[in-house]
């Protein structure tokens, strides 16, 4: 949920802390991701962002809602796990505080997907899905350029200009509509009368 709707990427996702979780001001600060196998090392480490640049995103209210229930609940995991608890800090880990690995949320995800008649799905396909939703629900490209942590608005546009040419289409099909319902029958016209600078025609 959180990854679909704020583009996350999964390493930073799996890499968020509370502490850049502001829930009273409603941001989450992206500057960090969790990865595998950096510089030839066999463990999970925390670096920088993929461009090498924090950010910071605005969620929806009902995603931080959501980000408060789940600290309530892994407070409750700290509790039972007691002296086993890792205090990583992390906002998703597993039972006892652990990260969270790339093929656990692998499997995880692709079960989910499965149940949804969609096993062909990828866990990245949900960055390009708020992507997708984002601009069709008329955020601008510079606005999702910098929730996506895109370097730039164009190459954001090149990536996603597919949605903006439907859009187009669908805008042109939207005004070729509004023509058509002012179209002559039997010599008077249909629906209101069109208003330009204020006058009636």
């Amino acid at each position: 949920m959180v990854t679909l709707f704020t583009g996350m990427r999964e390493g930073e996702v799996l890499g968020l802390k509370w502490d850049c979780v502001d829930f009273t001001k409603g941001i989450l600060t992206i500057n960090k991701q969790l990865q595998h196998g950096v510089d030839g090392k066999k463990q999970y480490t925390l670096v920088s962002t993929k461009n090498g640049k924090g950010r910071t995103v605005t969620p929806a209210a009902s995603i931080m809602e959501l980000l408060k229930h789940h600290k309530a609940v892994q407070a409750e995991q700290w509790l039972k796990a007691g002296k086993l608890w890792e205090d990583s800090g992390l906002v998703f880990t597993d039972e006892l505080g652990h990260h969270l690995t790339h093929p656990t949320v692998y499997h995880s995800f692709k079960r989910v997907a499965a149940q949804i008649g969609r096993p062909d799905a990828r866990f990245h396909d949900l960055r390009h899905s708020y992507a997708v939703a984002a601009i069709r629900s008329g955020d601008d490209i510079k606005t999702v350029q910098g929730n996506l942590g895109h370097a730039t608005a164009a190459f954001t546009l090149d990536v996603y200009g597919h949605v903006t040419d439907q859009m187009k289409k669908e805008s042109a099909a939207r005004m070729d509509a509004f023509i058509v319902s002012f179209q002559p029958v039997k010599g008077k016209l249909k629906g209101k009368p069109l208003v330009f600078g204020h006058k009636k025609p």
